[in-house]
């Protein structure tokens, strides 16, 4: 089986072209499971399959690292667009990519030919519930966002406080999520910067997560702490957020990078 090693931010990605490779009768879950296993596998923080499409330019399927399949990756399409744009012959800058949560529309900043940077409307975000969640010693205000997937935002003083991997799988596994949700730590450093750390359903802690950063300015946005347009700084590196409050569209723009191709044996 060919693939493509990818990135956005560090979050990383195996993406494997299925208008080319055929996977008919794999177990597409334990697939990802084992690609994505660090020790045993490539490595990954979800396996990315290119499907045909007849709605768009493809379909993009996404499998986290535990088999599970999440509604959108914000990382993972951006990084979807560049093989699209990279790989096509006719290139054109605005794409059209089929996923769970819609049909969405990145559009590519090239740089001699190849997909340097990408820009995706990741829609409109819905502001649910704050609450306190009470968690044995801990007790964390919530502010729910979906992005077309579960966010849990919590703002905090101090960063480097938050032990995750105590309290990302305790909050995501929550009764109180019964689909699971992602997990997101903010920082507010001024009005137009913030600092983000990710607990990704299904994955654990990640570099990045394109979703969380969105959902984390929808939050701050609406509790009066940023402007509209927000530099967000995760571990692996920045993203730029813009939600327009007049259409209630949230604009994500970041990088996206090809690392290597592969053969993997099935």
């Amino acid at each position: 089986m060919k693939f493509t090693k990818m990135h956005g931010l560090g979050n990383d990605f195996v993406l494997v072209d299925c208008r080319c490779e055929k996977l008919e009768g794999i177990d597409l879950p334990q697939l990802a499971e084992d690609v994505c296993d660090r020790n045993f596998g490539i490595g990954a923080d979800g396996l990315i399959l290119v499907l045909p499409s007849d709605k768009a330019d493809a379909r993009m399927q996404i499998f986290n690292p535990d088999g599970s399949e999440p509604e959108m990756c914000g990382n993972g399409i951006r990084c979807f667009a560049k093989y699209l744009y990279d790989t096509m012959e006719n290139k054109k800058e605005l794409l059209s990519v089929e996923t769970k949560a819609g049909i969405m529309l990145p559009a590519v900043m090239a740089e001699k030919g190849q997909a340097a940077a990408v820009e995706v409307d990741m829609g409109i975000p819905q502001i649910l519930n704050t609450y306190d969640l009470v968690l044995s010693t801990y007790d964390f205000k919530i502010h729910e966002v979906s992005m077309g997937n579960p966010h849990a935002v919590i703002f905090v003083d101090d960063l480097d406080a938050v032990n995750l991997q105590e309290v990302g799988p305790k909050i995501e596994n929550h009764p109180h999520f019964p689909n699971r949700t992602n997990v997101e730590f903010v920082k507010i450093i001024d009005r137009k910067h913030i600092e983000v750390k990710v607990w990704e359903r299904g994955a654990g802690e990640t570099l990045a997560c394109g979703t969380g950063a969105c959902a984390a300015v929808a939050a701050a946005v609406t509790e009066g702490k940023t402007d509209q347009e927000v530099i967000v700084t995760l571990p692996g590196g920045n993203l730029d957020i813009e939600w327009n409050r007049d259409d209630k569209h949230i604009l994500m723009r970041g990088p996206a990078e090809t690392v290597f191709t592969g053969e993997y044996t099935l």
